[in-house]
């Protein structure tokens, strides 16, 4: 069982750093494998950064509309969930998401700081 956990871990740290790379079609795909492995309200969460990778995607090929639709239900899927513990801080992606949507929905200019980034959690030491 050990060895199920530990691959989980590294699959999910690939992911994010595809992710916080930038690399949106890539992340899409590793975040693919994970959801495909979980149930309930994780596979929600995974579900939605899943959308929030096309919607990155998308934006980066210049498809407003896509990249706001994806982003609107990625944000949605995440922001009740908050509260599950998967090592990121949900709370401030989904600032960053609600900030973002905000500006491709007023059509205003976006910056390198508009782009998603996932925070990993500081671990408590037991």
């Amino acid at each position: 069982m050990g060895e199920n956990i530990k691959s989980f871990q590294d699959t999910f740290f690939d992911a994010l750093n595809l992710f916080n790379n930038q690399k949106w079609y890539e992340a899409h795909d590793a975040f693919e494998d994970i959801w495909n492995t979980l149930d309930g309200d994780e596979r929600q969460i995974i579900q939605g950064i899943l959308q929030v990778s096309v919607s990155q995607f998308h934006l980066s090929k210049g498809n407003l509309n896509g990249a706001t639709i994806l982003l609107g239900e990625g944000l949605g899927r995440i922001k009740n969930r908050t509260n599950i513990d998967l090592g990121i801080d949900l709370d401030s992606f989904c600032k960053c998401l609600e900030e973002l949507l905000r500006k491709l929905q007023y059509q205003e200019e976006l910056t390198k700081n508009d782009k998603p980034y996932l925070f990993i959690k500081e671990k408590n030491e037991f």
